[in-house]
C-alpha cells in the first residue's frame, strides 16, 4: 500500500473546517470534541463536522476527555482515550490502526506539537517521526518531563508563530521526513527563536500575579493576546499555587498540573475537554473566580 501525503487541514475543537472543504476519506487526529466553552459546542461544532463528512470519515483518534465519548464506543471509526489514558496522541497511532484504516486522503489534526506530530507519524505509517518522538510529544502536552531539544525548537516555533499554516506544513514535512532536513531545521531554529520576546514578557506579566485561596490570578487585560506566551504564563502561575488563571480582554483561562488531581471541568460545571486546562468567555471572570475559591 502507497500512501501519497495527505491534504493537511489544520484545526482545534472551536474552529473545523467545513467538511465539503475537505477532499476524500478523512482522518482526525487530536481533535478533542467541543467541550461548549467559547461559542461552541458538540451539537453546534463537533457533530456537523462529523455528520458531513459522513461515510468519508476513515478514524477519529483523539486523547481528551469528553462525557460523549461513550456515545461512539461502538463505532469502529472513532478511537478515544482519556488524557490519563494517553498523555498525548502520537502515541495512539500505531502502524497496525495506519494499515487497518487504509488509504485516505486528508488528515485534519491540530495545531500544536501534539498535532503535528500525529499527522506526520500516520504519514509514516505509524513509525515515530524520530525515535523518541512519542514520549516527546507526551512530555510537552502534559508538561511533564523534559522534551528534547528538538521538539522543544518545535514547540518553540509553533508558539512564535500560532496562526501560520504555512509554519504547520513544514513541520509537518519535516516530521513526516524523518526530521533529517538541515535547510528545514535552520528555518525552525530562527523561528523558534522569535518566541523568545513572548516568554520574556510571559515573565514580567507573572510578577503581577495575586495569589489567595488556593489561585494565583493574573489581569492581562489590554494587552494583546499574541504579546506573550499565556501557556508558560500558566505555569509560571502553577509555581505559585495549585490553579493559576489568567484573564484577558476576550476570556478567562484556568489550569493546573497535569498530576495535580484537578478537575477543572468538574469544578466549572463544563462537558468535555482537557480536565487540566479550560477557556470560557471574559464575561465569566467573577462566575470562575468564587467557583474556584470555593472549592
Amino acid at each position: 500500500m502507497t500512501q501519497r501525503f495527505p491534504f493537511l487541514a489544520y484545526a482545534s475543537p472551536r474552529k473545523l473546517p467545513k467538511a465539503k472543504d475537505v477532499p476524500g476519506r478523512v482522518v482526525v487526529l487530536d481533535i478533542a470534541f467541543a467541550a461548549g466553552t467559547g461559542g461552541a459546542s458538540f451539537v453546534k461544532t463537533t457533530k456537523p463536522f462529523i455528520d458531513g463528512l459522513g461515510a468519508r470519515l476513515a478514524r477519529w483518534v483523539d486523547h481528551h476527555d469528553h462525557v460523549l465519548h461513550a456515545e461512539y464506543a461502538h463505532d469502529p471509526r472513532f478511537v478515544l482515550a482519556t488524557k490519563a489514558e494517553h498523555g498525548a496522541c502520537p502515541e495512539m497511532v500505531t502502524p497496525a490502526l495506519v494499515a487497518d484504516t487504509g488509504l485516505i486522503d486528508s488528515i485534519v489534526c491540530h495545531t500544536d506539537f501534539d498535532g503535528l506530530c500525529c499527522a506526520a507519524k500516520w504519514i509514516r505509517g505509524g513509525v515515530e517521526p524520530y525515535a523518541g518522538a512519542d514520549a516527546d510529544a507526551h512530555a510537552i502536552d502534559t508538561r511533564l518531563g523534559t522534551a528534547s531539544e528538538r521538539a522543544a525548537v518545535i514547540d518553540r516555533a509553533i508558539r512564535a508563530r500560532p496562526r501560520e499554516d504555512g509554519l504547520r506544513g513544514l513541520i509537518v514535512r519535516f516530521l513526516a521526513g524523518g526530521a533529517e532536513d538541515g535547510g528545514l531545521w535552520a528555518d525552525l531554529r530562527k523561528i523558534a527563536d522569535e518566541v523568545r520576546a513572548l516568554e520574556d514578557e510571559a515573565r514580567q506579566l507573572a510578577r503581577k500575579y495575586v495569589v489567595e485561596h488556593g489561585l494565583a490570578v493574573v489581569d492581562t487585560r489590554g494587552l494583546a493576546g499574541s504579546s506573550y506566551d499565556k501557556t508558560l504564563l500558566l505555569m509560571l502561575g502553577q509555581e505559585r499555587a495549585r490553579i493559576s488563571v489568567v484573564h484577558d480582554d476576550a476570556s478567562v483561562t484556568a489550569a493546573a498540573r497535569f498530576d495535580s488531581g484537578v478537575d477543572l471541568l468538574a469544578l466549572l460545571g463544563i462537558e468535555g475537554g482537557m480536565p487540566t486546562r479550560v477557556s470560557v468567555a471574559a464575561s465569566r471572570l467573577d462566575e470562575v473566580l468564587g467557583k474556584l475559591r470555593g472549592a
